[in-house]
């Protein structure tokens, strides 16, 4: 996802210097360029060639070093850098960036670059909830710095507060937010609707279906590495919500539907990829055990009809409508993709391999008006992507 683009990390002094490995290596799996440079405090942490064997690119310390091929290298390294990530970045690293202050390879090499900037902070709670320290970071905000907000945890101190390293999964997606994708959907708002809805039968159990909401998620991500706004109403799915969109957590296929209706005229794109229980039960539990029935004998209502209706409601919205089918699967999706009045439908077969509930893969066909086309078996992400390519369209 980051090929092509080249990420600088500084790693300044801290106990959390290990964790930079493992984010480098996650950039490198994600086929970034990745540099590193490293404070001499940094360096009594970690040393250089841990970083240089992960990477295969030199790891700077010294702003005088001469053991490389000549160029300035604070300005050379400054000018590629598509992203500028400084985790940990110590009180010391903030201070001396907040106000301006270039004496070592680390501060030279920020300040002369123009890339996005991301600060990664790390440290003792007390220092870090320091009046000073919060002030350089304010400022830092001020001048377009991202900043990644420690953790509440237990440091390397004992001592239990914030400041503690944040996960570097966490750090990845800011990074990916940042520059993995255009940002071609900026400006624009988004609703995603993803995983299943519960109707719940009595106090114990409900009708339900067996959607992980892995293919929803990947299109939330997708439209936020783009720039939209985007917001997930997610029914109960054990999926880690996305960082960078408004996540509304509902049960019940009513909630669903009102979620949506609600935000639904202010909204440019709505993909509608949940898999709604289409059935609620006429009476509650508690009703039949008044009148004497059998608690099993439970007639059922149709749920609302959430894509129809916003079909019909639709004015310069585009609508993104998802099916599974097990058979006929054109012929059936095309009549949905008509009887909702719905822009596209992104239609797979719960039979085929790869596809369905709860992986990883999916292998879908795409379906408008105009066109049909059918994509290969690859990852939810890869589809997410090759889905908003074909809306934007």
């Amino acid at each position: 996802m980051l090929k092509g683009k080249t990420v600088v990390i500084g790693v300044t002094g801290s106990v959390a210097a290990y964790k930079a490995v493992y984010l480098a290596r996650l950039l490198i799996k994600q086929r970034a360029e990745v540099h590193i440079i490293l404070t001499e405090n940094g360096a009594k942490f970690i040393t250089p060639i841990t970083f240089e064997s992960l990477t295969g690119t030199k790891c700077i310390v010294d702003t005088f070093d001469r053991n490389f091929e000549f160029d300035i290298k604070h300005i050379s390294l400054a000018k590629k850098a598509d992203l500028f990530l400084v985790a940990p970045a110590s009180a010391n690293i903030i201070g001396k960036i907040a106000n301006g202050i270039a004496d070592d390879m680390l501060s030279t090499t920020i300040m002369a670059a123009v890339c996005p900037k991301i600060i990664a902070p790390a440290m003792n709670t007390n220092m870090y909830c320091n009046s000073i320290v919060q002030e350089n970071i304010e400022k830092l905000k001020r001048h377009n710095y991202k900043i990644i907000a420690p953790e509440k945890g237990l440091l390397a101190c004992k001592d239990i507060g914030d400041g503690k390293f944040p996960e570097p999964e966490t750090i990845l997606e800011y990074i990916l937010y940042e520059i993995a994708k255009e940002k071609d959907m900026c400006g624009k708002k988004v609703i995603v609707t993803a995983g299943p809805t519960r109707e719940a039968l009595d106090p114990v159990r409900f009708i339900s279906n067996h959607s992980t909401g892995k293919m929803g998620y990947a299109i939330v991500k997708e439209c936020l590495m783009r720039g939209a706004k985007v917001t997930l109403i997610s029914g109960p799915v054990p999926l880690k919500k996305p960082l960078f969109a408004e996540v509304i957590n509902i049960m019940s296929a009513e909630e669903m539907y009102e979620e949506v209706l609600k935000r639904f005229d202010e909204c440019d794109y709505i993909f509608k990829s949940a898999a709604v229980a289409d059935y609620t039960p006429k009476n509650t539990f508690d009703n039949k055990i008044k009148k004497g029935e059998d608690e099993m004998s439970i007639s059922l209502n149709r749920t609302n009809d959430i894509l129809k209706a916003i079909g019909e409601k639709k004015t310069n919205q585009f609508i993104c409508g998802f099916s599974m089918e097990t058979e006929n699967l054109i012929e059936n999706s095309k009549k949905k993709l008509k009887s909702k009045n719905a822009d596209m439908i992104v239609a797979n077969n719960l039979k085929t391999d790869g596809a369905g509930f709860g992986t990883d893969t999916n292998v879908v066909t795409i379906i408008t008006k105009e066109n049909i086309k059918e994509l290969p078996k690859m990852s939810k992400e890869n589809v997410a992507c090759e889905i908003v390519n074909e809306v934007l369209k």
